[in-house]
């Protein structure tokens, strides 16, 4: 997410908050309720996106912020020091197992580089927490599956920050395809367009003085620091994050998968990119585009198509919308875009109902909290966030290996293809957040 975007985001969600106390109820599987309810909570990644969540939480009556976690001393104290001045106590800790090891603390905002998100997931679920994490929910297949098995084992309530979930238009959209407004929607289509910044070249260095670097790289392999690395950037650096088809794009792939009504991993996907524009240390495409199909029965009008586009050097809109969404029925379609709204339409393309509307992140915090209160699943289950964030994996998989993925969706794996099966999961250093089962 471009600066620019984070700061729209902010502007719209902070004029949202409430501050007014959520009605006290039976916590679900919680620990003792604290003082009128107030759920006490650990930000663990408090910089970037981290320090919306940030902003949010302090201004909430029901949420008391007791730790921030960051291996960055200039963040950490940043958010310490921001806690404080709105009237908070947050004590500021380098190594995220201070926070999982507070009983006091409830739940956890994990806001940090890819390859941290289900690692920390499953240490905090493992700890009794229930967990708000970043998307994508995970670095590869096989981390979001035992981030689920984790989740579901300990009981605990993991709601994944694709806040169009919870976005009102977003869900009227789909409830209008739920109700037959298109008729059988057989295929979706998501696309992510935007200028992105080159990352340029450069070589290790020393990290700086107030970065634990090999905490940072966690589980990791070790590898040289290089200023190009962080902040923020990792995320197209193969080791860390997943690219842009994981950052921005996730969001677009699970709205499509939420609107086509499909809940297993596909049958197939074929893909195709890499570089096209920028020359620079990222590693990831900066175009792709990958088609995903969902067999069902096998019958005809039982199978399903989802297509995803992306230019990272393109900031120009495609039908309205910069990254959006289009689903394609038998009897109409709509067009939505998670900051705009959408747009519905009929036989003969005539306009039949249309909605417009804004990202709603103050609403996705209320829904995990509420659920952390009262049980049931969030509206962005970690269920949904794997099966989202696989997407991205097996995008990244087919157009690395140049080749159409064959999948056993149940097994999670890719039969008679080592090279591309091998790469639904990663190499862990050895390290104590590298989850069991890998």
């Amino acid at each position: 997410m471009s600066d620019l975007t984070r700061r729209q985001l902010l502007n719209t969600s902070a004029g949202l908050v409430t501050a007014a106390a959520v009605s006290a109820a039976a916590r679900w599987g919680a620990a003792a309720a604290g003082p009128s309810n107030v759920i006490n909570v650990g930000v663990i990644g408090p910089g970037g996106m981290g320090s919306n969540h940030l902003q949010l939480l302090v201004a909430r009556q029901d949420v008391r912020i007791t730790h921030v976690c960051d291996v960055d001393a200039n963040r950490r104290a940043d958010a310490a020091a921001f806690v404080e001045k709105h009237g908070g106590s947050a004590q500021p800790v380098s190594d995220l197992r201070q926070v999982l090891d507070d009983p006091s603390v409830d739940a956890v905002w994990i806001a940090t580089p890819d390859h941290w998100h289900s690692p920390a997931g499953i240490l905090a679920v493992n700890a009794g927490k229930h967990a708000y994490i970043e998307k994508p929910v995970s670095h590869n297949v096989r981390e979001g599956r035992l981030l689920l098995e984790a989740a579901r084992r300990n009981n605990r309530v993991v709601q994944v920050g694709t806040q169009s979930r919870s976005t009102a238009t977003v869900r009227r959209a789909v409830e209008l395809i739920r109700d037959g407004a298109i008729g059988d929607v057989l295929v979706a289509k998501a696309w992510n367009s935007q200028l992105r910044s080159s990352i340029g070249k450069q070589q290790p260095s020393d990290p700086p003085a107030h970065l634990d670097f090999d905490a940072w790289l966690g589980p990791a392999p070790k590898r040289p620091y290089q200023s190009n690395l962080l902040h923020g950037v990792w995320r197209f650096w193969r080791e860390f994050g997943v690219g842009d088809i994981g950052n921005d794009g996730v969001h677009e792939l699970d709205i499509a998968r939420w609107g086509l009504g499909v809940t297993t991993q596909p049958n197939t996907v074929a893909a195709l990119g890499s570089k096209f524009f920028f020359d620079d240390d990222q590693e990831f495409a900066d175009t792709q585009y990958c088609v995903f199909e969902w067999s069902g029965s096998g019958a005809v009008g039982q199978k399903r198509q989802l297509i995803y586009e992306q230019r990272d050097w393109s900031p120009y809109v495609q039908e309205g919308f910069e990254n959006g969404n289009g689903f394609y029925g038998t009897k109409g379609m709509i067009l939505l875009g998670k900051h705009g709204g959408f747009q519905l339409f009929g036989p003969r393309n005539k306009l039949v109902d249309s909605m417009e509307g804004k990202i709603d992140l103050p609403a996705h915090h209320q829904n995990f909290l509420d659920c952390v209160r009262n049980g049931g699943r969030p509206h962005a289950d970690v269920e949904e966030g794997h099966l989202s964030a696989s997407l991205a994996h097996l995008a990244n998989i087919a157009c690395r290996v140049e080749r159409t993925l064959h999948l056993d969706p149940e097994a999670e794996r890719i039969p008679g293809d080592a090279e591309a099966n091998a790469l639904l999961k990663r190499t862990y250093r050895e390290h104590w957040a590298t989850p069991e089962g890998v």
